[in-house]
């Protein structure tokens, strides 16, 4: 018996070093791109982004530009976005408005977040329909909204706890948002702009500023995301990229759960990391990864009182965009930008809540799915198919997709998704009937529209499969319903 329990110790002993080795990574990119993906970020499909800080103060630059780059527009007198610039935009604003002697350091204490209610924001996430949000904890300008003694290394205070709002932004968010079932992630740049260190040395700029800040962020709050941001101009190796991500997957406090981005180094991005991103872009190619593409309502990720009510996309426009990226396999993570004082724009908010309006009758095709044998079908009509090539693709591209579409060019008519038990069709505008190229349900098959419920008849004709309408009749249909129309084919 005891030479028994000896063995059992042992075997114990063995299981436990296996299991130990099988989650220890090494700084190698093999090794850590071993590290599966958390399914639940594969399943959420919309998340919303937050661009939050200084930036929000002058809220301010031209269209087509990122607000929340307002010092760099301001010191460097440069420009690029969408649009023909002169450059010096910002810096003229800025001087007609605050005066020539007037730093972008002296918005830290203008930012008051005086009216950030942080459970009114968990709870407007939850109406979304958003799954995660991912808040900027820190931006290229340094301001950090947690209290960190590297944001102050610059010789004066640079946090939100000692300036300005003087309130620790980030572990309030956290931790009303982790009452709720939203996830929570924390977007963070590798690079500041004018910090000393990065300007002169940027080995000690890694070393004493960089590492040591970002572990305090992931110790402290233990996000459910971690966004990186601001690689670009250095490689992976001089950001000690592997290294640290290393111990963040296996000593960090956020080594079971955390979710990680591609953008660590030059080079890396839809290379490396966790999942994937793009930016302003369109449906993303066959990535062999979780991807997710990142825009704003208007343009600016940050807050900009320049942008008019034109300037948005309208929640249908929202709605298509977020159906067509998840068609493909990818996550939407739709920016808000709040003002100063910690208000989110009415009109924001109104968008976020169409759009949860809209994916609680919905979600059944966007949670969850994975894309189906094509991600959608184009009409027969039309020479060829549309794809806008500017460089920052504004959301309307969809509507030439779809609805809008120039002449001679096809429109994608249907849009698909499954899950284990179900296909869906989505539809981006109504039709009284919907046919399906190249398909053949089981015999057994129910169909649904899930604005209703309503039960529909489908008819196989020849490779084609023929799903018949109902009469529309407008007291049967949500507002929230035109978006896009949902059906569901039982497997």
């Amino acid at each position: 018996m005891k030479k028994h329990r000896i063995v059992i110790f042992f075997l114990m002993i063995l299981v436990c070093g296996i299991s130990k080795s099988q989650e220890n990574y090494k700084p190698t990119w093999e090794s850590l791109d071993s590290r599966p993906i958390p399914g639940w970020f594969q399943d959420a499909k919309f998340g919303i982004f937050i661009h939050w800080g200084p930036y929000s103060v002058p809220a301010w630059t031209p269209k087509g530009t990122y607000s929340e780059w307002y010092q760099y527009w301001l010191q460097s007198k440069s420009l690029f976005g969408n649009g023909n610039f002169k450059g010096d935009e910002v810096a003229n604003f800025h001087k007609r408005t605050y005066g020539d002697h007037f730093s972008y350091y002296n918005f830290g204490e203008l930012f008051k977040a005086d009216l950030f209610n942080p459970d009114e924001w968990a709870q407007l996430f939850e109406k979304s329909g958003a799954k995660y949000i991912v808040l900027t904890s820190k931006h290229h300008d340094g301001f950090t909204l947690w209290p960190n003694k590297e944001a102050n290394d610059r010789g004066f205070a640079w946090n939100s706890m000692e300036v300005g709002a003087k309130r620790d932004l980030v572990g309030e968010l956290s931790s009303a948002v982790k009452k709720t079932g939203v996830k929570m992630g924390l977007y963070y740049s590798l690079y500041e702009w004018y910090h000393p260190l990065w300007l002169n040395d940027k080995e000690r700029f890694v070393d004493e500023h960089y590492l040591p800040q970002v572990k305090d962020l992931v110790t402290k709050y233990n996000p459910d995301v971690l966004w990186a941001d601001g690689e670009w101009d250095m490689e992976a190796d001089k950001w000690k990229s592997k290294e640290f991500l290393a111990w963040l997957f296996n000593e960090s406090v956020a080594k079971d759960n955390i979710v990680i981005n591609d953008r660590w180094g030059k080079g890396i991005r839809k290379h490396h990391g966790g999942y994937f991103t793009t930016e302003y872009e369109a449906e993303a190619p066959e990535f062999k990864r979780p991807w997710e593409e990142c825009r704003g309502m208007g343009f600016s990720f940050g807050y900009n009182q320049n942008e008019d009510f034109e300037d948005y996309n309208s929640p249908k426009t929202l709605v298509l965009n977020l159906v067509n990226i998840v068609s493909t396999g990818g996550n939407l993570l739709l920016d808000i930008g709040p003002d100063a004082r910690g208000s989110i724009p009415v009109i924001m908010q109104e968008r976020l809540l169409q759009i949860g309006e809209w994916l609680s009758t919905n979600g059944e095709a966007i949670y969850g799915t994975k894309p189906w044998k094509n991600s959608f079908q184009w009409s027969l009509k039309g020479e060829k198919n549309y794809k806008p090539k500017q460089h920052y693709l504004g959301g309307d591209f969809i509507l030439k997709q779809t609805i809008d579409p120039e002449p001679g060019y096809a429109v994608k008519e249907l849009f698909f998704t499954q899950n284990s038990n179900a296909n869906f069709v989505i539809v981006p505008e109504w039709r009284e009937l919907v046919i399906i190229r190249n398909f053949k349900p089981s015999s057994s098959t129910t169909i649904t529209l899930l604005a209703t419920g309503e039960p529909l008849k489908g008819v196989q004709k020849g490779s084609d499969f023929i799903i018949e309408m109902p009469v529309y009749l407008p007291k049967k249909f949500k507002e929230t319903d035109d978006y896009a129309y949902a059906i569901k084919i039982n497997k």
